[in-house]
């Protein structure tokens, strides 16, 4: 698949304005993919450290929402409704949301993970209901955590503060 293929954007995300350049090792010409999660959530975390441990090319880029330069990414993408409970990928001048970002995800992952793909055909509404449940249910269901994700010394060069 090519490069933003597959990429709309969902959740009433529209394309972000130019990103100011965050803080920490960002290039804001680079327009690699950067993902930005809750960075107190159990399952986000999980998630960030399934993306880290299959991202053999080092592609994918992090923010936690509560920092600075999550704040600021998320600031650049034009919403009609919070997205600071969701999970958010920038990418190619777009910021997609909730199902749409984690397909779009999946599609930049190595194989076999763009396989998964295949759940596109589910339409977006139920795909992003589906979300909308984990997402409401997630620390009851995965808890929080203490220490967020960019402690992680062996991959501190892949967040973003």
């Amino acid at each position: 698949m090519g490069k933003d293929e597959g990429g709309g954007v969902s959740g009433g995300a529209r394309p972000a304005a130019a990103a100011p350049e965050p803080a920490g090792s960002a290039d804001p010409s680079d327009d690699g993919p950067i993902v930005l999660y809750d960075g107190w959530c159990n399952l986000c975390d999980s998630s960030v450290a399934f993306i880290l441990r299959r991202d053999r090319h080092a592609r994918f880029r992090f923010a936690a929402l509560q920092s600075p330069a999550g704040t600021g990414l998320l600031g650049g993408c034009a919403s009609d409704e919070p997205l600071d409970g969701t999970m958010v990928l920038v990418y190619a001048g777009r910021c997609r949301t909730r199902s749409e970002a984690l397909l779009t995800i999946l599609r930049l992952l190595p194989s076999p993970w763009p396989w998964l793909t295949a759940f596109a055909v589910v339409p977006l509404r139920v795909r992003d209901r589906a979300y909308d449940l984990v997402a409401r249910h997630r620390s009851k269901w995965f808890g929080r955590t203490d220490v967020c994700m960019t402690s992680l010394a062996e991959y501190k060069d892949r967040f973003i503060r």
